[in-house]
Order: C-alpha cells, then structure tokens, then sequence
C-alpha cells in the first residue's frame, strides 16, 4: 500500500477494516497510516488508535451486529432433536480454525463429561463450522454421551434454542449474544506460539463485547485457565442460575450497543465515507 501511495499520490488510498491494535502490536497503527490516506473502522474503539498517528478514520460498523435473528427457531430446533421444551441445552462451538478444533475440542469433552456426570438429562450439542465440519464430526463422535451435531445452516437455530453456550473466542461470540445466549469463553493457543505473542498482546479482554464494554461480562478462560474443570464450574454456575442467565444475556446486548448494533447498514456507510474522501480529494 505505501509503494502504491508513493506511485499514485493523486489516487485516495481507503483501506476498510484495520488491524486489531487494541489487542496486540499496536505499532502496526503508524504503519497502516503512513501507508494510506483513510481507514473505515469496524467499531468505536478502533478509531483511537488509528487518529492519535493522524489516520482519519470512519466508524462504519460490522456485518456481524446486523446478523437477522428474527428467522431463527428455537421451539422447531428442539422439535427435530427430540429436545423438550424445558429441557436444559448446553451448546458447543469448538470454533473454525483446525488449530482451534484441536487445542479446545478436548477441553470441552472433558468439561462436558463432568457436567453429563452431574446431570445426565443435560442436553448437549456442538455447532461445527462448515470449515472444519468433518474434523468435529469425527471427534464427537468418539464422545462417550449422545450430542447432537450442528451444521451451519441450523447454527442460528441452535443459539436461541441454547440455555447456555461454550464458545472458542471470535465472531461467535458476537453471533451468541445477539441470539440472547449466556456464555462462557474459552481459548488456547500452542504452548510455544503462547510464549512468543504473549509480550505483544495489549487488550485485557479477547471477547470484543467484552473489550467494548472494558469489563468482563461473558467469563473468559484463557490459555492455562481453560481446564475442563474451571470450564464445567462455570457452565453449571449458569446451568444453575436463571437470574444469573437472564442478567448475562441482558449486559451482553447492552455491550453490543456499544460496539454499534443500533447503527446503519455498514455498507451504506462505508460507501458514503468512500465517496467523501473521493470527493475531498478532487478538492470539491
């Protein structure tokens, strides 16, 4: 981008979604705006870091809080699983990396082992990206209790029909608290690859609503703290609480408000923002 900037400097240079900064190495701030003219931001909290290295930056909001909720089926999900209505449903998405599916699918056997331990009428099921489909179809299937499998085209389904979820930090997360899901977080990475990052991280939270809202609404284990053991403890926390469930999900989408879910379609706004720095480059 900088050698195009440098080769056509009469040509604006809008680069749409920056690096995540606020996470980790945020040094790479100076380097996006030394190499192009405007950035078009997913949330709020990108913007800060990007202006105070004089990149003008638009706020356009993210596809993901804008996912239609509305069409899901919680009641008909349950019907074509043989799920009763009060029935208490655990829901797993191990993720949508094979690294991700590696690390954590053994995490969440063991964890929901214990919970299945404790309650045997727990229902269980695991969401598995079309991505990965086969590897988590084959790892579950070697799970000593009945789980119902997932695709993607049931997910939303699945998330309204979930009494609490078991989500691999990323968009998931964003998905499961438009759904209205309490949630646990869990991640791992490679011991080595842990070791390296870890000096450059920067973000107290992984979970974006949970950045927004700088408090840690939804719990995260990260790393050594996700143990089947502290993963089941705070699944059966949930499990156990209705009030504690209904407050979850309530501070979930106050904290996707925060990240922008009442906002406008973020394609009208980035095409608006486009045809301003266009236009301001023309100099009308």
């Amino acid at each position: 981008a900088k050698a195009l900037k440098e080769a056509l400097p009469g040509v604006p240079l809008i680069k749409y979604v920056g690096p995540q900064v606020w996470a980790s190495r945020p040094g790479r701030a100076k380097t996006l705006a030394q190499s192009v003219d405007h950035l078009l931001a997913l949330y709020a909290f990108d913007a800060p870091w990007f202006e105070r290295e004089g990149l003008e930056t638009t706020v356009v909001g993210s596809q993901a809080l804008h996912v239609d909720m509305n069409a899901a089926d919680p009641a008909a999900f349950r019907a074509r699983r043989g799920i009763a209505p009060d029935a208490d449903l655990l829901l797993v998405l191990p993720g949508s990396r094979p690294s991700e599916i590696k690390l954590m699918t053994p995490v969440y056997e063991g964890a929901v082992g214990q919970l299945k331990r404790a309650n045997p009428a727990l229902e269980v099921a695991v969401v598995a990206a079309g991505t990965v489909a086969d590897d988590v179809a084959g790892r579950i299937a070697a799970w000593p209790f009945r789980v119902h499998l997932v695709s993607e085209a049931e997910k939303y389904d699945a998330m309204k029909a979930a009494t609490v979820a078991l989500a691999t930090s990323g968009t998931v997360s964003t998905e499961l608290a438009l759904a209205g899901a309490p949630m646990v977080i869990g991640y791992r990475f490679q011991p080595l690859s842990y070791a390296i990052m870890k000096p450059f991280f920067t973000g107290k939270y992984a979970t974006l609503f949970n950045h927004a809202a700088d408090e840690e609404i939804a719990r995260e284990l990260i790393q050594k703290d996700a143990t089947p053991g502290n993963v089941a403890a705070e699944v059966s926390r949930l499990l156990a609480d209705p009030e504690a469930r209904r407050t979850l999900a309530e501070r979930q989408t106050a904290a996707l408000d925060l990240m922008g879910r009442n906002a406008p379609d973020p394609s009208s706004l980035a095409a608006d923002a486009v045809l301003r720095v266009i236009a301001a480059k023309a100099g009308r």
